[in-house]
């Protein structure tokens, strides 16, 4: 477990790009309210969402029974969505929907089943089923554009929580850090509690001070701490474990804190770690934080590869005329093969042979010991924005992704997924770390978290830190989550050089 204030190598916290961004702090008052229409949105989203497909799909047929048809729609989705807590004040706008949305809809698909099955409905079912698909991705459009706009808000210290840190002095530099270069949650650290005499180098002034020792009468802990919290007005105290901050030192604490409302959460010090793999448990009056270990077999993993295989294999049959046209295209345009094949290395360090169309000249692996000196990454990759080498039609093929076609028959043999990290080269791996190496915990993928995030704008360390997150949270939700985000990353071609 990596503990603030420690060194953990090649994962950072935040984008180079987001790591000037210090969101400043906002004035004194209660901040934690989010704009009032984000509910009635979802809401009329929702409705929306269900209700206008039905009635479309069934009215032109002269169906009597549209309205109601609709009506039920909606009403099913929104029960299936308020028992989920999607329109509960905390959780709206904190990320965007779209796994919760599938999910959401799998269970009302489940529902409205049950629900046709009691009442003898005889309407045509996948006129039915055609009819809901739109629930999902109109919920997942309007609770983003929510998410977007508290961000942004966010970014001007509004909705936000001020918050008061306490710890050791490097864990409590380590969060406030952690936390100034993100403007995207809600906390803002105003104010810091160092434990003993060492002074932290935090953004955020020292609002009082413990002792190392805990004392005997425990006013002498939380006087100071809840004078800090009223000056400061302070919405939540953070604290962060360590050898000085004992669990009955820190019973006390909450005792005082909670006795005057101010809710207590305490850090771990545990990144990337997705909350589903987290629970909390009691044993013998100890509270137990539970970190459970990432999916590696099991159904869920049958599943995956069973549905990699078939998705290249349909891709494939429908993406044959692109094929053609694209070779044809690399042929007309260059000397040389069409297919480009290099080695790469799979999951556990085993190589294979990766296909991809040919982007490059004929002698590009000669040329790249010249251009050794011009790479503009900072790890093991080998990136240059204005490659010489790249072809003109190998250009376009880079912007549009189509050259990473041929990488869909290293999915049906097995070699790759159809998501997952990318796929180094050897001499990359050669060079890997303990860490870096944990990217080999699973099959590269055609596509990934990397893929969706700027590609080749992304920094080594930040390629890395995508690639462990993947293999650390991987679940089936996340996967689909990746494809939809591929079509617009393929669209818009940020990084793609």
């Amino acid at each position: 477990m990596w503990q603030f204030g420690e060194t953990m190598p090649h994962v950072p916290v935040a984008r180079p790009a987001q790591t000037q961004v210090i969101r400043e702090q906002p004035p004194s008052g209660r901040r934690t309210s989010k704009p009032v229409w984000y509910a009635p949105a979802a809401v009329i989203g929702d409705v929306a969402g269900a209700a206008v497909p039905v009635y479309l799909a069934f009215a032109p047929a002269g169906s009597t029974h549209a309205a109601a048809y609709a009506t039920v729609a909606a009403a099913a989705w929104l029960l299936v969505r308020g028992a989920r807590d999607r329109y509960c004040e905390p959780s709206l706008g904190e990320r965007d929907n779209t796994g919760p949305a599938l999910q959401d809809w799998l269970v009302l698909v489940g529902l409205l089943a049950v629900v046709r099955a009691a009442t003898g409905e005889e309407s045509p079912f996948l006129v039915a089923l055609a009819a809901l698909v739109p629930c999902a991705p109109t919920s997942a459009v309007v609770h983003t554009l929510i998410h977007r706009h508290l961000v942004a808000r966010r970014r001007d210290g509004r909705a936000v929580r001020r918050a008061l840190v306490i710890g050791e002095a490097n864990a409590v530099d380590g969060l406030a850090s952690h936390l100034a270069k993100r403007t995207d949650h809600e906390l803002v650290v105003v104010g810091v509690c160092p434990i003993g005499d060492e002074d932290p180098h935090a953004l955020a002034p020292v609002a009082t001070r413990l002792g190392r020792q805990a004392p005997q009468r425990p006013s002498a802990d939380s006087a100071p701490v809840l004078e800090a919290a009223r000056r400061l007005d302070v919405d939540v105290v953070l604290i962060v474990p360590g050898p000085h901050m004992t669990g009955t030192r820190l019973r006390r604490l909450s005792w005082a804190l909670h006795g005057e409302e101010l809710p207590l959460v305490v850090v771990p010090g545990l990144t990337e770690v997705a909350g589903r793999r987290v629970g909390i448990l009691s044993v013998a009056g100890l509270t137990i934080l539970s970190v459970a270990p990432p999916l590696r077999r099991g159904l869920a993993t049958l599943v995956k590869s069973v549905t990699d295989r078939l998705g290249a294999v349909l891709l494939i049959a429908l993406l044959a005329p692109v094929f053609v046209a694209v070779a044809l295209a690399v042929r007309l345009d260059s000397p040389g093969p069409v297919v480009h094949r290099q080695t790469r290395i799979g999951r556990g360090g085993q190589p294979f042979t990766m296909a991809k169309f040919r982007t490059m000249v004929a002698d590009a692996e000669r040329l790249r010991h010249q251009l050794t000196g011009t790479n503009e990454q900072d790890g093991r990759m080998f990136k240059i924005r204005r490659d010489p080498r790249i072809t003109r039609v190998g250009r376009v093929l880079r912007r549009c992704s189509l050259d990473e076609l041929p990488q869909l028959f290293n999915v049906v043999r097995g070699h790759m997924s159809l998501v997952g990290p990318r796929p180094p080269l050897p001499d990359e791996v050669a060079g890997y770390d303990e860490v870096e190496r944990r990217r080999l915990a699973v099959k590269p993928g055609l596509t990934g978290l990397w893929q969706v995030s700027g590609r080749s704008d992304l920094s080594w360390d930040e390629t890395v830190a995508l690639d462990l997150r993947y293999v650390d949270n991987w679940s089936p939700s996340g996967d689909v989550v990746v494809l939809v985000r591929t079509v617009r990353a393929v669209v818009v071609g940020a990084g793609a050089y």
